[in-house]
């Protein structure tokens, strides 16, 4: 249910802002998106799965403060993360 070492490095290559950069906002919610999306492809087979429910709840409220915090910061980073990763507004 987590995501391959080789996918990490892939979103951290694509969002990283600099040559060692592996906590900015942007790679933080790129991972956080690709743990919530398989984690979500996970509860459509296992619905009463209610542990995996609390973490994928935690996952979102984790990537919503960041978006939140990113888009009162810096307006422009926040609309290239969320259209490069297709979340809505």
């Amino acid at each position: 249910m987590s995501i391959t070492k080789d996918r990490k490095t892939e979103l951290i290559q694509q969002f990283k802002r600099a040559e060692s950069d592996t906590g900015s906002p942007e790679v933080q919610i790129a991972l956080l998106t690709a743990r919530i999306n398989e984690l979500t492809e996970h509860m459509r087979q296992h619905k009463k799965d209610f542990s995996s429910r609390r973490g994928l709840l935690k996952m979102v409220s984790s990537r919503s403060d960041l978006l939140k915090y990113l888009r009162q910061t810096e307006r422009e980073r926040y609309l290239a993360v969320i259209q490069k990763l297709g979340l809505r507004k």
